[in-house]
């Protein structure tokens, strides 16, 4: 192997293979470090890719990949301790550059990684970068124990818990509130069960999120991926509140896992892997410059992520991100040029994608959805009071719904319910 390579990428996630692949193409002498024994042993995504991204790279991908199901089952759950509202929206499928997949991270980061190799990337499992080398206030290269690699430029794609970045001051440490940690757990579940639980047939999946007692109302949410013979579920919650809770996070998934809703859907399954990630939640104000004199930083590890109740975004933005560092280090290589004012042209370049219109679209979300805990405790309790007056039918005389919705609103305040409301459609 050289010691000298024009770009060296760290992380074996969706953005790093996807770099590596588009360098390779363009005839770049690039190489991949991933330090998990495989390229997705580190990552432990919810489990759902949005297409559009990687179709324009691999068009047809889904045919030869591993993903799991296409998602034609939209549901939004709000839950209480006993009680839940959901919305379901069941669709056919989407056209190719529209859908989405649940995929297995493990399964699939994998075959993008060979996707990269066959394009002429070298790319290395299980290879720990210990720092990086900088001279002259530039970085140029990695140090991987008593080894020097030397590179025109280095592109870290290391994950949200980019380290290497924050050791070398690459990036400012996050603050709590900019930041969520997860939990998941792959479970299993034979494939014809599977789809009688949740009403699926022709390998179509479900993409199923919750909020309110699924976390204990505090801000985050809870998800579940249909796999083809498993189960993605988890949560997610802010960092800047989870110290505050009675619980912690793995036990607010066993709770969550008990609740009336899931209980029966999870019953006889078995747990098959478990683990835990840190998530940017900060959007596109609290980004640090992705760039520098030798460097860029793509994907998680820049913040590149959108958590907005209804979706979850973090893979097409990272092969976005991906498309971003090929555009610009493919120019930077003809000029011979590493410096930061090179460089800048990533920033220029995300601009111009579609992954900063998502920023900027949720670009108010972290300040109200995600720090006003009306929207995961009051709320979603509101809504069940409102549905059981309803509902319920005994021999005294139903009020009306303009009743019940009026005593339900004056109670939740009117002033502080309508700034939710238009402040929480702001955001989104």
């Amino acid at each position: 192997m050289d010691d000298k390579f024009d770009v060296i990428i760290i992380g074996g996630g969706i953005a790093g293979c996807t770099s590596a692949l588009l360098l390779a193409r363009a005839g770049v002498n690039v190489l991949q470090l991933e330090r998990a024994e495989q390229a997705g042993g580190k990552n432990i995504s919810g489990g759902r890719l949005y297409s559009y991204s990687l179709e324009t790279i691999l068009p047809g991908f889904a045919l030869s990949a591993p993903i799991e199901r296409q998602i034609t089952q939209e549901k939004l759950s709000l839950l209480t301790g006993e009680t839940s509202v959901t919305m379901d929206y069941r669709h056919p499928e989407f056209a190719q550059d529209a859908t989405s997949y649940s995929v297995l991270r493990a399964r699939f980061d994998p075959w993008l990684m060979e996707q990269a190799q066959n394009a002429g990337a070298q790319c290395l499992t299980g290879v720990q970068v210990d720092a990086l080398i900088q001279e002259n206030g530039t970085i140029c290269g990695v140090q991987i124990g008593e080894d020097r690699l030397d590179a025109r430029v280095v592109v870290l794609a290391e994950g949200a818990n980019s380290l290497l970045a924050e050791q070398h001051q690459l990036v400012k440490k996050p603050q709590p509130h900019t930041m969520g940690v997860g939990v998941k757990e792959i479970l299993a579940l034979s494939r014809s069960r599977l789809e009688e639980r949740f009403s699926l047939e022709n390998d179509r999946g479900a993409a199923w999120l919750f909020a309110g007692e699924a976390i204990a109302g505090k801000a985050g949410g809870g998800f579940l991926y249909t796999n083809r013979d498993t189960l993605s579920i988890g949560l997610v919650c802010n960092l800047s509140v989870l110290s505050h809770g009675k619980n912690a996070l793995p036990q607010m998934l066993e709770n969550f896992k008990q609740h009336p809703l899931l209980r029966p859907l999870l019953k006889e399954t078995e747990l098959l892997e478990y683990g835990a990630h840190l998530i940017p939640e900060g959007g596109i104000n609290a980004l640090n410059p992705p760039f520098g004199a030798g460097y860029l930083i793509a994907g998680d590890a820049a913040g590149f992520c959108v958590n907005a109740g209804h979706t979850v975004r973090g893979m097409d933005l990272a092969v976005i991100s991906a498309q971003a560092v090929a555009d610009t280090l493919t120019t930077a290589l003809q000029k011979d040029d590493f410096s930061a004012a090179s460089l800048a042209a990533y920033q220029t370049h995300l601009e111009n994608s579609t992954l900063w219109a998502v920023l900027k679209q949720y670009r108010s979300l972290p300040d109200t959805l995600l720090q006003n805990p009306r929207y995961f405790a009051e709320y979603p309790q509101m809504t069940s009071d409102i549905l059981r007056e309803l509902f319920e039918i005994n021999r005294h005389p139903s009020p009306p719904l303009r009743s019940i919705l009026w005593k339900h609103a004056r109670k939740a305040g009117l002033m502080t319910l309508f700034k939710d409301l238009l402040r929480g459609a702001r955001s989104l």
